[in-house]
């Protein structure tokens, strides 16, 4: 968190508080079934779960595809054959400099999740269509997760 004091075009000084963040990914898992991995997971600034895609944070001076490969693996526990990025995404831009890289991947081999100490989550196998429905029934609220999900049926539909 920061405090700068900063000069407005009008000439006036004001205060900006913000957040300055490393940077993360989001990886869109699809099953070769076409089902999507998924995860409920539990966020404490909001005091329930979410339906999110695999995400987190980039470590200092990683790559994000290396950091995508890695919170796949970590989180869902799959590796995959075969990856496409899809654009990045700035989800908070009043008051954090976030970037949020966005990852498709798909030919998919489970290999068992290794999840941190302080990580809770359930893996959840997902059609695109009941989560679509989720998304307009505001079960999947999460920004993040709502754009990978349009991203992916673009990119299904010929878009």
């Amino acid at each position: 968190m920061r405090l700068d004091t900063v000069r407005l075009p009008n000439g006036a000084i004001a205060t900006r508080e913000h957040i300055l963040h490393p940077g993360a990914v989001m990886v869109v898992p699809v099953l070769d079934t076409g089902e999507l991995v998924m995860e409920r997971q539990y966020r404490y600034p909001l005091q329930q779960d979410f339906i999110e895609f695999p995400a987190g944070k980039r470590d200092a001076g990683e790559d994000p595809f290396n950091t995508a490969q890695r919170e796949l693996r970590e989180e869902a526990g799959f590796v995959a054959g075969s990856w496409e990025h899809l654009g990045g995404i700035h989800v908070a831009i009043a008051y954090s400099n976030e970037r949020i890289d966005l990852y498709l991947a798909r030919q998919l081999q489970h290999v068992g999740a290794n999840l941190d100490d302080d990580e809770f989550l359930d893996i959840l196998h997902v059609p695109l269509e009941r989560a679509l429905a989720w998304m307009g029934e505001g079960r999947i609220t999460d920004a993040k997760t709502v754009v990978g999900l349009l991203m992916l049926e673009k990119r299904l539909r010929g878009g």
